[in-house]
């Protein structure tokens, strides 16, 4: 589904720095041959990629060719997303495969991401570069290299906490963002920005927004930019509720508007 069009908002984020890959530059060692699990059919893939937020696959019909190697490449530098491999003819026409593929998929838009990999100039340092790009998490922290996938997401409604990493109440505003964050599951992308990284000061300026307002949420349609804001002097999981259960509805109003008019227009 995605976005018709790319919100001014992220547009002038992007300009803020560059999405460079942010994967180490590890060497590969037995050990990354182990962190891609082999996924003999398709319950195997299924199971995998239930129950976490974001996980990727290998589909390749040479499971020792080149490709393959330079997954287990990747899979070594990020540790904390879970690699599977697939080779089953069964698997690939399940996953409507037809090329060697390096496949993620994410929880928290229920969505998924393909990049053919049968090109002979994909290596490990652009699978990277896609997987960090695109790996949406329930909430996912703002920055150059996380607007791409952010700006391709199928969710519709963006929710921003733009706050202080470094205050004392960070950890615990954390939690119930998350907890909120679980209410919302494929409805409304979580996102968290942290005013200290320069190029996120943006954010603060679209929203009007001054620091001695933060923390405060930002909610976005992504559609046609309608948002909101609210200052929190006091965080928590009910308050980001009710802002959120607020302009849904308002959302799905103005939807209904639109719709009745289209609907008399055509009469």
């Amino acid at each position: 589904m995605g976005t018709s069009v790319f919100p001014c908002l992220f547009v002038i984020l992007l300009a803020g720095g560059c999405a460079a890959d942010s994967g180490s530059a590890s060497h590969s060692t037995e050990e990354d041959a182990e962190k891609l699990v082999p996924l003999n059919d398709i319950a195997d893939v299924e199971a995998f990629i239930s129950g976490v937020e974001v996980a990727v696959v290998g589909f390749f019909q040479e499971p020792q060719g080149a490709a393959a190697a330079q997954l287990r490449l990747v899979a070594g530098r990020i540790p904390e997303v879970p690699f599977g491999i697939s080779s089953s003819p069964a698997v690939l026409e399940h996953f409507g495969v037809s090329a060697s593929t390096v496949t993620l998929f994410r929880r928290a838009d229920n969505d998924r991401k393909d990049l053919d990999v049968d090109s002979e100039d994909i290596n490990a340092e652009k699978m990277s570069r896609f997987i960090r790009m695109n790996e949406l998490r329930l909430v996912t922290e703002y920055n150059p290299v996380t607007a791409v996938g952010v700006m391709h997401s199928s969710l519709e409604i963006h929710l921003l906490l733009i706050t202080d990493k470094k205050s004392p109440e960070h950890p615990e505003r954390m939690h119930r963002y998350r907890a909120a964050a679980e209410l919302f599951e494929k409805k409304i992308l979580f996102i968290l920005v942290d005013i200290n990284l320069k190029s996120n000061e943006q954010v603060m300026a679209y929203f009007k927004l001054k620091k001695s307002q933060l923390p405060a949420l930002a909610i976005f349609y992504t559609p046609d930019e309608e948002h909101d804001v609210l200052p929190l002097d006091e965080f928590s999981v009910e308050r980001v509720q009710d802002f959120c259960n607020t302009f849904l509805q308002r959302i799905q109003k103005k939807e209904e508007e639109q719709e009745k008019k289209a609907l008399n227009e055509e009469l």
